[in-house]
């Protein structure tokens, strides 16, 4: 799998919500808690446009459990 850059990662924030993102590498996705929104990551680039994201649906956000 293509990884995402961590100095890029340490940078981008959701464009809604402004926040953290939590890449999820096997789903190659960048998940926003604060938004319930996924966006995609295609060939190591993110897509970060509300209209492309995956709405978390009954997302509970990993406690450490």
């Amino acid at each position: 799998s293509v990884s995402l850059d961590p100095d890029l990662l340490a940078i981008l924030v959701c464009p809604v919500t402004r926040t953290k993102l939590v890449y999820d590498e096997s789903a190659q996705e960048l998940i926003s808690e604060a938004a319930g929104v996924a966006y995609p990551v295609r060939d190591g680039t993110p897509i970060m446009l509300i209209e492309e994201a995956r709405v978390l649906t009954g997302y509970v956000p990993d406690n450490g459990h």
